[in-house]
């Protein structure tokens, strides 16, 4: 599924032109990739959000009235006051297969939440390999089989034909554990020997870290 977004060429590049853009609605990027020289470009803040809303890996990218298969790259955005600063668009070709992240979606009820387990996260998004007109809008979990104990891998999911999955199939991506206040209280119920003292570990020596370089300054593009 593909999106449109309109942008425009930038006039110039730095911190003050940016501040001047998101000023006026505006959200400053870059446009490169596949047969296309980097290009500073700029677009309206609301046509953005209302881009990611949709939650396309795909974007035709309109710019001075030539369209660019994208894929939205290095999304940079203020959570402070939910706007973006930042978007880069790699171009590619709908002919050439193009690697990118998704993310995973889940799908159906796990009886042990119903049990009372809860849903542990390990995992948001994965890695794939397809051509531009195969990229899903998302690679599905299924939990319905998932049991207090169990956990889905990322071998595990559902991966539409036509996609490869890069990810390490053997990362963990969901699983229902016992609530972590109810697996206190088992631990806490676990009966020792009578009259044994607790033993108290010795403090590890520690050596003390290397003094880290001090932080550039960011900047934008």
């Amino acid at each position: 599924m593909e999106a449109t977004l309109k942008a425009e060429v930038r006039d110039g590049t730095g911190k003050g032109v940016a501040r001047k853009l998101r000023a006026q609605g505006r959200v400053p990027g870059v446009l490169y990739g596949s047969g296309v020289e980097p290009t500073p470009i700029h677009m309206s803040g609301q046509d953005l959000r209302h881009l990611f809303h949709q939650q396309s890996s795909l974007v035709d990218l309109e710019v001075d009235g030539k369209t660019h298969l994208v894929i939205p790259r290095d999304v940079q955005r203020d959570h402070l006051h939910g706007r973006y600063v930042h978007v880069d668009f790699f171009a590619v070709s709908r002919t050439e297969k193009v690697t990118l992240t998704v993310e995973i979606r889940e799908t159906g009820e796990a009886p042990g939440v119903k049990s009372g387990g809860v849903i542990e996260h390990h995992l948001r998004d994965v890695d794939i390999l397809c051509m531009p007109g195969d990229v899903p809008d998302g690679i599905e979990a299924n939990l319905s089989d998932l049991e207090i104990g169990d956990m889905l891998r990322v071998s595990d999911l559902i991966v539409p034909e036509g996609v490869e999955m890069l990810s390490d199939p053997d990362t963990p991506v969901i699983s229902v554990v016992t609530p972590a206040a109810l697996r206190t209280e088992v631990d806490l119920s676990i009966p020792g020997e009578e009259g044994e003292e607790p033993v108290e570990a010795a403090a590890p020596e520690v050596e003390a870290a290397p003094e880290a370089p001090p932080a550039e300054e960011d900047g934008e593009g």
